[in-house]
């Protein structure tokens, strides 16, 4: 039995002993009853009973320890042309006294406050200081729409948000200002303060009575220090698309959440205090927040954060400058960002400006790695190119090749194996374990470990009718996949109607809702379609109402700009063809499995259901008008 099989068979076959010992890396103020309360099945609870904080054992702790001037952060914003780097000791002082702000506002244990915010370090420090105090952060996306702002307002109910004036898209000025004075107009919820850093290179209007200027409560705050929380109290909440239009709000556990991300920074990217680790991703989706923010800096490491494309800030070599300037050990990125750098430089000749010789590993995730992309990556930097696999509400990896525990030979389109503590199932529609390469549902059998969603904020029947109910014992992943002879796992997509566009999951569900409110549609259909850049993007399919023959192109603006308005330019739909009837089961379901299938020039056979298979031909020619329904 190898090293891994070890590690990997005393995860399931003894969780308490296994995670107990892990959860000694973790600072406690008292240590847990324990470690695993399973006394309300299928809502199980890691380390009862334990309490702790957060921000102690992210920066407290290792000041105490003695790497006070050890760097912390490294913010790294090529379209404001800065570098500015934080020790363990500056950013203490920096949250401590943010926290300090909020705590004067009246932000206490169990408030929520909502931060909306580019990539600065102020978005770092406000979520450090907000896990100071107890208090439960939601971090929304800066380039979320007014509309998608209001909707996890007035779920999340916030006392404080956080914002900024604005962002720079690499020489485009974004306002963030309007869009929250927006949000909040549109919203039930009033948030009693907004706090707004200000930006240099963008200046927002302030709100009398509402809003407070950063830099001005900084200056007059006093610091404050860490609050003991119950291992079980929410950490954060991150709203991911939901099915039904309204977003779900994943909730993040304190205890389980410290425990996991420190376990894996060591066991899956084997990165150790003091090592430069980046997430090139962005703090308002997951992992933003396990392994920008949390994760490095639970493990005494120094984080990026990157304020920059892949490509256009300056050119196809960003990603290799930050390497080589900071001396970056670990990158973790999304696939599509290769595939942009790919499509720029396939020869690689940027690469050859830099030196990358403190670089180990490259892991990739956030939507599946297609093998071409995998080898022109691995030939190009001549280092492990790892896939990996989880989700917004498992909060770190489900499947990976382990490089802290015992590396594998790397099958391309596979995300090699389950990770310790993950006891990943295939199954049929009836709930039967499928063998080796036989493709099914992915779920993954009861408890999960720690650091995955207890549930959902506010809405425990939601979390049992998405993840539990499908398959009764286990988490329902909504991924379709299979798995080898040798254990590896490989995901094969989305069972329902997420899409992932560019690592991003949108819900066709919610663009579907918009589209309908064209006075001139009377019934329409989102579904996905592959991307080579993205992975995936939405495509539409629309029927007008009797009598309107208006302009083609006209109607696909406004559906576009619809989307946009709602959704953000993250959506990117940009697509939509009109068809006069949409394929569908007798009892009126919209086939968009099908659908999706003819766009993306797969085999597909129409359902024995289908009312009229005639209009498989009708859908065939309107998506190739498009350039869809080709043959691979």
């Amino acid at each position: 039995m190898g090293k891994y099989d070890e590690v990997f068979q005393r995860s399931i076959s003894d969780p308490e002993g296994f995670w107990g010992e892990a959860a000694e890396a973790i600072s406690w103020y008292k240590k847990w009853d324990k470690v695993l309360d399973d006394s309300r099945k299928p809502f199980y609870r890691w380390f009862a009973g334990g309490e702790l904080n957060t921000c102690y054992n992210c920066l407290d702790r290792h000041v105490e320890e003695g790497r006070a001037d050890q760097t912390a952060l490294i913010y790294d914003s090529p379209v404001t042309r800065t570098i500015q780097r934080f020790t363990y000791r500056e950013l203490l002082d920096q949250v401590s006294m943010f926290a300090g702000v909020l705590s004067g506002l009246g932000v206490a244990k169990g408030d929520t406050v909502i931060i909306y915010m580019p990539m600065i370090p102020q978005a770092v420090i406000a979520m450090l200081a907000c896990s100071r105090l107890g208090a439960i952060h939601s971090v929304v996306f800066g380039g979320f729409a007014p509309y998608e702002l209001a909707i996890r307002i007035d779920d999340a109910k916030p006392k404080v948000v956080v914002s900024a004036s604005g962002a720079i898209e690499v020489t485009r000025l974004i306002e963030y200002k309007p869009m929250l004075n927006r949000a909040i107009e549109l919203a039930d919820h009033k948030p009693e303060r907004c706090i707004i850093f200000q930006r240099p290179q963008v200046k927002a209007e302030m709100t009398p009575g509402r809003d407070l200027d950063w830099e001005g409560q900084m200056a007059a705050a006093r610091p404050a220090d860490c609050i003991a929380v119950e291992a079980s109290d929410p950490l954060y909440i991150l709203y991911t698309s939901g099915t039904t239009g309204k977003p779900k709000g994943i909730v993040r556990d304190t205890g389980g959440h410290a425990v996991a991300l420190r376990w894996s920074m060591e066991h899956i990217y084997d990165a150790r205090p003091g090592d430069i680790y980046w997430a090139a991703s962005d703090v308002g989706w997951v992992v933003g927040h396990s392994y920008i923010v949390y994760g490095p800096l639970l493990a005494g490491c120094t984080t990026v954060i990157y304020e920059g494309k892949s490509v256009g800030t300056p050119d196809p070599g960003a990603f290799w400058r930050v390497i080589s300037q900071h001396k970056v050990k670990v990158l973790f990125t999304a696939p599509t960002a290769f595939r942009a750098i790919k499509k720029e430089d396939p020869d690689g000749e940027y690469l050859l400006k830099y030196d990358l010789s403190d670089f180990r590993y490259l892991f990739l995730a956030g939507e599946r790695l297609d093998p071409d992309t995998y080898h022109w990556a691995h030939k190009l930097l001549n280092k492990p190119v790892i896939d990996h696999w989880w989700q917004t509400e498992t909060g770190w990896p489900i499947t990976a090749n382990c490089m802290g525990i015992e590396p594998f030979p790397v099958k391309p389109g596979s995300s090699t194996k389950p990770v310790p503590g993950f006891d990943v199932r295939v199954l049929d529609s009836t709930g039967k374990v499928l063998g080796h390469r036989k493709e099914g549902l992915v779920v993954i059998r009861l408890p999960l470990p720690p650091g995955t969603l207890p549930t959902l904020w506010q809405a425990d029947d939601r979390f049992l009718e998405s993840y539990v109910k499908p398959f009764p014992g286990y988490y329902f992943t909504s991924d379709g996949g299979y798995i080898d002879e040798d254990g590896y796992v490989y995901i094969m997509g989305r069972v329902d109607d997420v899409i992932n566009v560019a690592g991003h999951r949108l819900s066709t569900g919610e663009m579907e809702e918009i589209v309908a409110q064209h006075p001139d549609v009377a019934e329409c259909a989102v579904f996905g379609v592959h991307d080579s850049l993205k992975g995936q993007l939405p495509l539409g399919l629309v029927v007008l109402k009797a009598g309107k023959n208006r302009d083609a192109g006209d109607i696909r603006k406004e559906l576009v700009k619809m989307i946009r308005d709602e959704i953000g330019p993250i959506a990117c739909f940009k697509e939509a063809a009109i068809v006069a009837r949409l394929p569908k089961t007798r009892s009126g379901k919209i086939l968009r499995g099908t659908m999706r299938k003819i766009a993306d020039g797969e085999p597909y056979t129409a359902p024995s259901t289908i009312d009229d298979p005639a209009i498989l031909g009708e859908i065939q020619e309107a998506l190739r008008k498009l350039g869809y329904a080709k043959k691979p």
